[in-house]
């Protein structure tokens, strides 16, 4: 008996001296790859304006070059440009947009072309009626509509661009061209010049994505409304368009919001999405860093791969008629913002 006791003391030593289990290691969570095929984009429409004031851009090393250069080599592979049908001056008119798509096509980016069928801003608070389409309504209206959307990319393949997505409308959650296609009461009107400029489009472009263009992109019972009430009278498009602007204090919501109703989209209407304008304030670069990062890879989780990109708006834009959203310093380097669309 004293053996086995003397045995059994020895043994429990033996256990009190042993170190517990070393917790197994939590392995972290594959990272999200964002296929080459998604849209790394840019409005720049403001480009040729601000060159012509003086802007000149400096990479993140300080030294001069071409805006288009530097952005290609933070990864963006594709541009966006609006086109306004009379402005009251040469920008954003059919002559400068052509002459930046040329400039985005040499440089091997894919080209977004963004019709406001204004003279000026098109957007949830404003959506003039163009001059020269005044006193017009109804299929006199609508045909207005499609014969300036032909002409136009007529001229542009006419010059060899081809754009890979072609907006009709920009921001166009209270409709657009009022008041004849304001929302709510004239929807069916709305319709039918979506549907106008689909067709027009497609005459021209047969291969061009046709995108309908809204705001705020975490605002699903918005786009349910606006998209349910397309389909009721039948208005074809391709692709839904988002705009999605955030800060260091509320992005996440926003976003996770944002790829919620993404998902929705693609799983209600069929369609594929893409966010065409996002932007955080300059002097946020880390965090909007993060911000585009996260919606790059939460698109890129999309059912079906109903994704077509994410397009940062006017990111140039420094020390420029108080645009604070941009994605440059006032020194002329861009922000850490940029380094969001390395592949």
């Amino acid at each position: 008996m004293r053996a086995w006791l003397t045995l059994a003391l020895l043994g429990l030593a033996a256990c009190a001296k042993q170190a517990p289990p070393a917790p197994q290691p939590t392995l972290p969570a594959p990272p999200v790859v964002v296929p080459a095929s998604i849209a790394r984009g840019a409005d720049i429409s403001w480009l040729t304006e601000m060159e012509d004031s003086g802007r000149t851009w400096r990479n993140r090393q300080g030294q001069p070059q071409p805006l288009l250069t530097i952005l290609k080599a933070q990864g963006i592979n594709a541009i966006r440009l609006r086109i306004w049908v009379q402005p009251a001056t040469p920008y954003n008119a059919l002559t400068d947009v052509l002459a930046k798509a040329r400039r985005a096509q040499a440089a091997g980016m894919r080209i977004m072309l963004d019709f406001h069928y204004a003279d000026s801003w098109a957007d949830p608070g404003q959506q003039p009626k163009p001059r020269a389409w005044a006193g017009l309504a109804g299929r006199a209206l609508a045909g207005a509509l499609h014969t300036y959307t032909r002409r136009t990319l007529d001229t542009l393949r006419q010059a060899g661009i081809a754009p890979a997505w072609v907006q009709v409308g920009n921001e166009a959650s209270a409709g657009m061209v009022w008041p004849n296609g304001r929302l709510p009461d004239s929807l069916p009107t709305m319709a039918a010049l979506v549907d106008t400029g689909y067709a027009a489009v497609k005459a021209v472009f047969p291969q061009a994505q046709v995108i309908f263009h809204l705001d705020n992109g975490y605002n699903n019972p918005l786009y349910r409304y606006v998209l349910d009430g397309l389909a009721r009278y039948r208005a074809r498009f391709d692709v839904v368009g988002m705009s999605l602007y955030a800060d260091a204090s509320n992005w996440q919501a926003y976003s996770q919001l944002c790829l919620s109703n993404a998902r929705d989209i693609a799983n209600r209407y069929g369609k594929p999405v893409c966010l065409v304008e996002v932007g955080m304030p300059q002097n946020q670069g880390p965090t909007c860093k993060q911000y585009i990062r996260g919606l790059l890879e939460g698109m890129a989780t999309l059912p079906n791969s109903q994704t077509q990109g994410v397009f940062y708006w006017e990111p140039q834009a420094y020390q420029w008629r108080g645009y604070r959203l941009g994605a440059w310093q006032d020194d002329g380097r861009p922000t850490e913002a940029l380094e969001a669309f390395a592949p």
